[in-house]
């Protein structure tokens, strides 16, 4: 096992925050996955004790404040999902390839939940079957991730 460094896991989140910020529109805007929660599930798997449910709080108040939102809703979307992630990592990188899709898709939903959740408490309307888009887009984006040599299966040695 190779050590992460943190200066990777800060990188990625980076990148991930920039896609997030990328100009995106129409039918792209809906597809749109969830980048930066993607990379911090991937983190959570490979390096769990330097990405956790702090670091996905502190990197959803970013989202918070870049997307221009309720503020707090990332951040609670991220920490619910990632506290889940979490209970469940030890197990998680013994499942096959096709059970961790299964478990990446409920993570995202579960995000995507706690999301519409707030959303509806600040008074926006109920949002049809097509909110969901984002998180089968997500799960296809892990896949093409670990297809490419995304190595997610046993988690890193880091100090």
């Amino acid at each position: 096992m190779h050590k992460t460094k943190l200066q990777t896991i800060y990188f990625s989140l980076l990148v991930a925050f920039i896609c997030v910020l990328l100009p995106w529109s129409g039918t792209a805007l809906k597809l749109r996955p969830d980048f930066v929660l993607l990379v911090i599930i991937f983190w959570i798997l490979r390096a769990p004790n330097k990405c956790n449910i702090g670091t996905a709080w502190f990197i959803g108040l970013w989202v918070d404040l870049a997307t221009g939102g309720v503020f707090g809703q990332y951040a609670l979307a991220y920490t619910v999902t990632t506290f889940v992630a979490v209970i469940y990592q030890r197990r998680l990188v013994l499942f096959s390839n096709t059970q961790q899709l299964v478990y990446v898709l409920l993570l995202l939903i579960i995000s995507q939940l706690t999301l519409l959740t707030v959303k509806i408490f600040s008074g926006n309307d109920v949002l049809g079957w097509t909110y969901f888009l984002p998180s089968v887009t997500g799960v296809i984006l892990w896949q093409a991730a670990v297809a490419l040599g995304l190595n997610t299966s046993r988690p890193s040695r880091s100090k």
